[in-house]
C-alpha cells in the first residue's frame, strides 16, 4: 500500500525587524484531515519587538491595527489558543513532523515566509519537497475568465501605483473566497487561522487538479494589470 501523502502548510506573522512573532503550521492529507498543528508565539521575538506595522497606513497594518493585533494576541494567550515557545522548540516540532510524515511543504507566499524563518533561526531545511501555494493558485486560477468575473463582481482591485499601474488581487483571502463562491470574512492575519481557514481550502483544491505542479506560475504583477483584462 502506498504511503499516504501529507502536506505541511506554514504561515508566519512578523515583527518590524523581520523576525517571526507568530508561527502557525498544520499537517494535513489530501482530504483535508489535519493530523498535527502548531500555533506558537515565538518567545525569542514576541513581546520583545513590535509587530510589523506601517505608521502611514490606515488599515490593519497601521498603528491602530497594531494595537488591536497586540490585544488579540494577549487574549489568545489567556484563552489558551496560543502558547509562547522558543525557536528551538519549534525546530524540534518540525523535526518530528519531518520524521513522522515527510510532508510536502507550502506557504501562500513561500519566499516571504522562508526568508522570515531564516532570519529567525527556524529551520525548514528538512522539507526539500516544497512549492509556493500562491504560484499554484496564480497558475491554475488567476488568469481564468471565471476568476476575473469573480474579481469584477466583488471589485477586487489593488489601488493604482504612482505610475498608474493597477492590478487585480490574487491574495489568499481572494483565492479562498473565489473557491468558496462568495466573499469570506477578511483574513485575521494571525498565522494558524490564516493557514487553516484560507490556505488549506486552496491547497485541497489545487492538488485535485491534474498535473498541478506543472501549472505553477511565479507571480508577476504585469500579468494581472487591469487594463489588459478588463474593458469599460
Amino acid at each position: 500500500m502506498a504511503k499516504k501523502q501529507h502536506f505541511l502548510i506554514i504561515d508566519t506573522e512578523t515583527t518590524i525587524n523581520d523576525h517571526v512573532a507568530d508561527f502557525g503550521a498544520l499537517v494535513c492529507d489530501r482530504k483535508g484531515n489535519i493530523v498535527k498543528d502548531c500555533a506558537i508565539l515565538v518567545g525569542d521575538f514576541y513581546g520583545k519587538e513590535r509587530l510589523f506595522h506601517d505608521p502611514n497606513a490606515n488599515d490593519i497594518w497601521g498603528y491602530a491595527g497594531l494595537i488591536k493585533r497586540e490585544e488579540a494576541y494577549a487574549r489568545m494567550l489567556l484563552e489558551g489558543t496560543r502558547c509562547i515557545a522558543t525557536v528551538a522548540a519549534i525546530n524540534r516540532w518540525l523535526e518530528k513532523v519531518a520524521i513522522t510524515y515527510a510532508p510536502m511543504m507550502t506557504a501562500y507566499n513561500l519566499a516571504f515566509d522562508a526568508s522570515k524563518m531564516a532570519n529567525s533561526g527556524i529551520d525548514v531545511s528538512m522539507f526539500p519537497d516544497r512549492f509556493c501555494l500562491w504560484h499554484a493558485a496564480a497558475g491554475i486560477y488567476g488568469g481564468s475568465k471565471e476568476y476575473r468575473r469573480f474579481v469584477l463582481a466583488n471589485h477586487l482591485f489593488n489601488a493604482p501605483t504612482a505610475l498608474g499601474n493597477m492590478t487585480y488581487k490574487t491574495n489568499a483571502e481572494v483565492m479562498a473566497s473565489y473557491l468558496s463562491g462568495s466573499m469570506l470574512p477578511p483574513e485575521p492575519h494571525t498565522a494558524i487561522e490564516d493557514a487553516r481557514l484560507y490556505e488549506l481550502p486552496i491547497l485541497l483544491d489545487v492538488v485535485k487538479k491534474r498535473n498541478w505542479r506543472e501549472r505553477l506560475k511565479p507571480y508577476c504583477w504585469q500579468d494581472y494589470q487591469v487594463r489588459d483584462h478588463f474593458t469599460v
